[in-house]
């Protein structure tokens, strides 16, 4: 669980720096650092596994790969530093907690397991279509900036059109630089 939760902190704080860290070009560093520590901290939770049996070896391998594959999917989006990575970072992490919920649920019989796989099945589903969600919802506010950016440009060069010269150039220079055309 301690795992678990520092994972997350660190996925979390990967995720939030993301802007700074992609933009640096010590990105790729980060990057292979970030699946270096992951290899490494799986091999260790793997190893505690090898002592247990039956469903609990079978969940603690799962939590063990989920975790790697969370630091491993955070870094690479942090890496990419795009939105689609970022979405997909979240559907392989879905995708790995429902493995560990899946492992989980083994241990129970009859009804309880169907409902319990169901429920993880539910989870996962949730979890990836907020992803796609999201990134819907980014992509739709950066084309409605572009396009404000767009007709306030072209408003700004409208109002340039009553000057003349130097100083109409010195307009449309200004309303360039304002609205980044």
């Amino acid at each position: 669980m301690k795992i678990a939760i520092t994972l997350l902190l660190v996925g979390g704080s990967i995720a939030f720096a993301a802007p700074v860290i992609a933009a640096t070009a010590e990105a790729h560093t980060t990057y292979d650092a970030a699946k270096n520590s992951a290899a490494a901290d799986y091999k260790i939770a793997n190893a505690r596994c090898d002592g247990m049996a039956g469903n609990a070896k079978d969940v603690c391998v799962a939590e063990a790969k989920a975790a790697r594959i969370q630091i491993e999917a955070n870094a690479k989006a942090v890496y990419k530093g795009t939105v689609s990575e970022r979405s997909n970072a979240r559907k392989d992490i879905a995708n790995a907690n429902y493995d560990v919920d899946k492992a989980k649920c083994e241990n129970q019989g009859g009804n309880q397991k169907d409902v319990c796989i169901k429920q993880a099945k539910a989870t996962m589903k949730a979890a990836k279509a907020d992803a796609t969600a999201d990134k819907k919802v980014i992509d739709a506010r950066t084309d409605a900036r572009d396009d404000k950016q767009t007709a306030n440009y072209k408003v700004a060069v409208e109002k340039c059109d009553t000057l003349s010269g130097a100083s109409k150039n010195t307009c449309i220079d200004s309303a360039k630089t304002k609205y980044g055309q």
